[in-house]
């Protein structure tokens, strides 16, 4: 089983259509966004695989995914953690996966401290745009 975190804490999966479908496909951190920009259009839903919690390839394809266009639900799961949930937002997530034993030594008030992502975001800061 897996833990759905969002800015509103922990939650269960509710994506019941699987990522191997026209409307969700599943993605390793290294795809080409180029590559999947004709399927964009059609997509629901993107999960992004994060192989290792030091790999943050992903962060950036979700990145590249928004500025392509893309406004779909964007997935991080795998090797993510707490810590890494403000930079998750700010490239463009809506939502990550956890496990249940992850959830278990990470629990949710330490994912909510990390929930107001906007307020935290030093570039906004120095530029007087943050959220206060």
């Amino acid at each position: 089983m897996s833990v759905i975190v969002t800015d509103a804490g922990f939650g269960p999966d509710n994506w019941t259509v699987g990522f191997d479908s026209e409307t969700a496909i599943e993605v390793q951190p290294d795809a080409d966004p180029a590559v999947l920009s004709n399927q964009l259009p059609g997509l629901e839903m993107i999960r992004i695989h994060f192989p290792s919690f030091a790999d943050g390839r992903g962060f950036t394809l979700a990145r590249r995914l928004r500025l392509a266009g893309y406004t779909g639900r964007l997935r991080a799961f795998g090797h993510v953690l707490a810590d890494q949930y403000a930079m998750a937002r700010r490239s463009g997530f809506d939502e990550v996966e956890i496990s249940e034993d992850l959830a278990a030594r990470q629990p949710q008030d330490q994912w909510l401290a990390r929930a107001n992502w906007q307020a935290h975001d030093y570039q906004a800061r120095l530029r007087g745009t943050a959220a206060r």
